[in-house]
């Protein structure tokens, strides 16, 4: 077996650990998103050093970050699809590099224009391809504890607003903004070693058996030429049904229940931590009874058989799903209240009387109270009680941001507006640590289909994303006040909030037509999917 496999190989389970490896993995993801999203909030310090330098307006110079962020979302299912076909490592890891690239290449554009391609392409891909299957993956080491470690985890972005940013402002201030946007690009290096670290799951039932195939077994011998993973061609030989189930382990979560008729050899290959899983297998007398049972036998750590594994790279067969398109528009209009509050609360402050400098705390109170809401929110969302009302906990989260837009237009002082930005942090960090996460649950799509399902949601996000900025520009343009933007803000997250109170009752068949899914007995939860009517 190489050293690849043996130290960054799959990871063999009996169920999804709470813990072991996935520990590392969360602390890749506290990583990626400080040197992703942490680093697309704090390209504001370098603004007025844009302006001046190539003589540019403001909103040109901000066109910048809506480019990035719209390619990050809409390049989302082709994430998705490239981590499906090669798995996560090797996406991550490019995607790092991409990141690294289009930094350091910006700190030698010579045009607004370029800076375009540098940073808003490049780089941008770079970050689609490293946060969604980050996020992805450390969902699936982790079920109870899931929305805590999630939580914690993503407080990069915050961290790295209230560290980084005065660090990175000074090192301006002495070396140059060029210089400082290299630097950046070569901290960004860090991401293609977290990307290493993210080591596939299986999952293995005591007494397992594989159940792959013919053709199967031909798609995952592809899928292994594709991620690298390098098997001893004895062992290979002599155990190719036992192969099928690690390879398959390299694109995902693959959980394998049947007969106990694991051999010996099967054992071999699976090395330790599968052989402490399948004790219980015993000799070869069933073995042919098990290759045929097979198929019938597989399931994933929820119950469920898994898709099977192809090649496309785009997979829009979530849409099908009344309750996904529905969750989807929920997100659609609540990123446009995303937007707002960091853009244009200093001139909003500014024009209520806030002294300049003063109104620049209203950022750090935002990123303080972003850090408490995503803690908060982790530690809410793995109580007992609310286990299974996730979706009602984050709609009251939905609705108190709401609430809170509304709030900025009539606070006219200082500790009132201190107080909407306190308020806005704490709902923006609940909201912006659950929501992709939020489609694991059986309520949304499911942690077998998350994959795609997160990189067709984030492309329907990216619209929002690349529209938001421009469309409160125009009604501040237009009214000559910027609480203008905020009430357009409210608008869109009261709509967003609409849409998510309707996802449960349309996954049970309330509101769209309800179609019967193949479940196993003893599945949790039996809630077909359901599908929106022609």
């Amino acid at each position: 077996m190489s050293l690849w496999t043996r130290f960054l190989g799959p990871n063999v389970y009996p169920e999804a650990p709470d813990g072991g490896w996935g520990w590392a993995v969360a602390a890749a993801f506290f990583l990626v998103e400080a040197f992703t999203y942490g680093t697309i909030k704090i390209f504001g310090i370098f603004l007025q050093d844009l302006m001046e330098e190539f003589g540019e307006t403001n909103s040109r110079v901000s066109w910048v970050v809506s480019i990035c962020v719209f390619v990050m979302t809409f390049s989302g299912p082709l994430s998705a699809g490239m981590t499906n076909r090669f798995g996560f490592q090797l996406v991550v890891m490019t995607g790092g590099l991409l990141i690294a690239t289009g930094t350091i290449a910006t700190s030698f554009t010579s045009s607004i224009n370029q800076m375009y391609i540098t940073y808003g392409v490049i780089a941008g891909f770079g970050y689609c391809l490293t946060f969604l299957p980050t996020v992805t993956i450390l969902s699936q080491y982790f079920t109870r504890r899931r929305s805590l470690v999630i939580a914690v985890a993503s407080t990069g972005e915050s961290l790295s607003m209230c560290a980084l940013a005065p660090a990175f402002s000074a090192l301006r201030d002495v070396i140059g903004w060029r210089r400082t946007m290299a630097v950046i690009g070569g901290l960004q290096t860090i991401i293609i070693l977290c990307g290493a670290l993210l080591r596939p799951i299986v999952i293995i039932k005591p007494g397992a058996t594989d159940g792959s195939s013919s053709k199967q077994m031909e798609d995952l011998r592809t899928s292994e030429d594709a991620t690298g993973a390098n098997l001893d061609d004895s062992t290979v030989n002599k155990t190719s049904r036992a192969q099928n189930s690690v390879v398959a382990a390299l694109n995902g979560v693959q959980a394998l229940q049947g007969t106990d008729s694991s051999s010996s050899e099967e054992k071999t290959l699976l090395g330790e931590e599968a052989r402490t899983s399948a004790e219980t297998t015993t000799g070869s007398e069933t073995k042919q009874k098990g290759s045929d049972a097979a198929e019938k036998r597989a399931t994933s750590p929820a119950g469920q058989k898994p898709p099977p594994r192809n090649s496309k790279l785009l997979d829009f067969s979530v849409l099908g799903e009344c309750s996904f398109i529905l969750y989807s528009l929920f997100g659609l209009f609540a990123t446009l209240g995303f937007f707002a509050p960091p853009l244009y609360v200093i001139e909003l402050s500014v024009s209520r009387g806030v002294e300049r400098d003063t109104a620049t705390y209203m950022l750090s109170a935002m990123a303080v109270a972003e850090i408490a809401g995503r803690l908060s929110i982790g530690w809410i969302l793995t109580r007992e009680r609310f286990r299974q009302k996730k979706l009602l906990v984050l709609l009251v989260c939905v609705v108190g941001m709401t609430a809170d837009l509304l709030g900025f237009t009539q606070a006219s002082e200082f500790y009132g507006l201190a107080a909407c930005c306190g308020f806005f942090g704490f709902f923006m960090g609940s909201i912006s640590c659950s929501h992709i996460p939020m489609l694991a649950e059986d309520d949304v799509v499911g942690i077998e289909r998350m994959s795609s399902a997160a990189g067709v949601y984030v492309f329907i996000q990216s619209f929002a994303g690349l529209g938001g900025p421009p469309l409160g520009g125009v009604l501040v343009d237009a009214t000559q006040n910027y609480g203008s933007a905020f009430y357009s803000c409210a608008a869109g997250m009261g709509l967003g909030a609409l849409f998510l109170a309707l996802v449960r009752p349309a996954k049970k068949g309330v509101l769209c037509r309800s179609r019967k899914s193949k479940q196993p007995e003893g599945n949790h939860e039996k809630n077909g999917d359901s599908e929106c009517s022609a």
